[in-house]
């Protein structure tokens, strides 16, 4: 290899961290100003007063931001999930977390109703029932509420951390 070649490799690849870290914070911001829908549809889907927890009693918005952001995480279905959540922002006008059970239930039937909205609405729930029965180790299932709801157990041996480094 040249050592012109050598140090344009070099530099491309020094840059990586820091072109991945801009990608991270562009997805955070957009995060933020869908997190609070989805955690409203969260709620909708997985309410107080259920025999299993509630998505905001397994702080399942968050197991969720963290789940979607980790480097092994598909990025399509990473943008999807944002996609989504502002595509039902635009259905409601944005009145979404104005609304009470009944026009929240109407909403999503409606989105359902769409191929896209029925896509992203199953992988919410997908998401939220992982955390909501995942291994307390990954910050969701808290004090083992969901196995307990079901009078079932994660498996063993039961993981020491969060996340396999890659």
């Amino acid at each position: 290899m040249k050592r012109r070649n050598f140090l344009i490799l070099g530099s491309v690849l020094s840059l990586s961290p820091y072109i991945d870290a801009k990608a991270s914070n562009d997805f955070e911001k957009q995060f933020r100003k869908v997190k609070n829908l989805i955690a409203a549809v969260q709620s909708h889907m997985f309410p107080e007063g259920s025999k299993i927890p509630s998505a905001s009693a397994m702080d399942v918005n968050t197991f969720l931001f963290e789940t979607i952001t980790h480097k092994s995480y598909d990025k399509d279905i990473r943008v999807f999930i944002l996609e989504g959540a502002e595509e039902l922002e635009l259905q409601t006008k944005g009145r979404f977390l104005s609304m009470d059970t009944k026009e929240k239930e109407k909403a999503l039937r409606t989105y359902e109703n769409t191929s896209y909205g029925s896509n992203w609405l199953s992988r919410i729930m997908t998401v939220t029932m992982e955390g909501i029965f995942s291994d307390p180790v990954y910050g969701s299932n808290k004090k083992e509420a969901g196995w307990k709801a079901l009078n079932a157990y994660g498996g063993l041996p039961r993981p020491k951390t969060r996340y396999v480094a890659l």
